[in-house]
């Protein structure tokens, strides 16, 4: 081989190696976009809100790139077990039932409790007693989900499980439903403050146990996925240092979600 062809060679090789170098470590996010104002679609068919726009932010303290991967809010624990995705960034909440499946990073914004939304003029007492007999939408998954199952079934209450909060939105509406349980940001952000939502509202008891809506919105990892962990970690904490959080929070709220 000539000199003039090993040179070449070598000059391929360097710039491949230099190529690679400077290409950011890339980590695939599941996220489920159908949450807003945490997690949505646009009408160009791209995906914004908090949850997004933090997991960018958090992507860029860590130098890597964010790959996002839409998921059903169910499959994405699944997809992180088998390797699809590297980390969950959707508003999940921490929870004990969770935390045998995953790890979770430190939390990075406060959950909020959930609420039975209904027609308006619609009174709620005892909502175990008043809703017997009636359908109650859920997310499937969720941890309204694991509480509509453990406490309102047993009392009477059927519930009906939903792929995404806005077909359960569509159903409350058409009057296939008699109740949704759902985050209190996401009743008034996805429903009561549209047009659809008109004519109905809140009712009830905040739901907040922790037994079931846990400590606080995490991003979870796959079980023993230490480096990922502090990675998330170290840049929850930076973002909540430099007021990242806070942007964030005026942008897409009217009250405070940021801390710990």
């Amino acid at each position: 081989m000539s000199m003039i062809k090993l040179i070449g060679l070598f000059a391929l090789a360097l710039i491949s190696t230099l190529a690679s170098a400077e290409e950011p470590k890339t980590v695939r996010i599941g996220i489920e976009p159908s949450y807003p104002p945490f997690s949505y679609k646009t009408i160009d068919g791209g995906t914004a809100g908090f949850d997004y726009d933090m997991g960018n932010a958090l992507c860029a303290e860590m130098k890597v790139k964010c790959v996002w991967v839409d998921q059903e809010f169910d499959g994405l624990i699944p997809s992180l077990k088998v390797r699809k995705i590297d980390a969950i960034l959707s508003s999940m909440l921490i929870t004990s039932e969770r935390l045998k499946s995953v790890d979770f990073t430190h939390q990075y914004y406060r959950s909020m409790p959930a609420k039975l939304v209904m027609k308006s003029g619609i009174v709620i007492n005892n909502p175990l007693v008043d809703l017997k007999g009636k359908k109650v939408g859920v997310q499937q998954g969720t941890t309204n989900d694991r509480f509509a199952s453990d406490v309102f079934a047993p009392n009477g209450v059927e519930v009906v499980r939903y792929g995404s909060q806005g077909q359960l939105f569509l159903d409350l509406v058409a009057g296939r439903l008699d109740a949704g349980l759902a985050d209190i940001v996401n009743v008034y952000e996805a429903f009561l403050n549209t047009e659809a939502g008109k004519g109905y509202t809140v009712v009830g008891p905040d739901y907040d146990d922790p037994k079931y809506f846990g400590e606080g919105n995490g991003i979870a990892v796959r079980k023993g996925d230490k480096a990922m962990l502090e990675q998330f970690n170290s840049a929850i904490a930076a973002v909540n240092a430099n007021g990242t959080c806070k942007r964030l929070q005026e942008k897409y709220f009217k009250f405070e979600v940021c801390g710990n």
